[in-house]
């Protein structure tokens, strides 16, 4: 039954893709550490610096709403969020977390558009620092692979 099954390899073909970017500023070290990965990646994977749209936004809670706009525009096959919430001692790291975390997540299904979300929750700074890189490095690649899955499937 297996062999009849039509599959759809994972395909990080990034040429020709065009990739909106949010990050935040908030946290900016860790930030910047998360975009440059990422960028660093989907040079890597094939997508052009021309095919990249990156804006910036003070902080987690406005990536959703910038990621909405760009999802509107039709001119991105994909997304991807870049921030850093660090616990501090409040509640407020919840409330960001969740909130910003829903959001990203419904652009993406209302939008019917991939949306990479690499926006770190960690305990502290050096959680976040070193979980930075990597983080923007799967983000470049999920939104190429997912981007390129959406045009498989349609």
């Amino acid at each position: 039954m297996l062999e009849s099954i039509h599959r759809i390899a994972p395909d990080l073909t990034g040429k020709g893709l065009k990739i909106g970017i949010a990050m935040s500023r908030f946290n900016e070290n860790v930030c910047c550490g998360l975009r440059d990965a990422c960028l660093h990646e989907l040079a890597r994977l094939g997508v052009v610096a021309s095919d990249i749209t990156l804006a910036t936004v003070p902080g987690a809670l406005e990536i959703p709403l910038t990621l909405q706009t760009m999802a509107k525009s039709g001119r991105f096959d994909a997304l991807v969020a870049l921030g850093a919430v660090i616990r501090g001692e409040t509640y407020h790291f919840e409330l960001v977390s969740n909130e910003s975390g829903s959001g990203l997540t419904r652009i993406g299904l209302d939008g019917d558009i991939p949306v990479a979300n690499a926006v770190l929750t960690t305990e502290n700074d050096e959680q976040a620092e070193v979980r930075m890189e990597e983080k923007g490095r799967d983000a470049a690649r999920v939104a190429v692979e997912m981007a390129r899955l959406q045009q498989a499937l349609r």
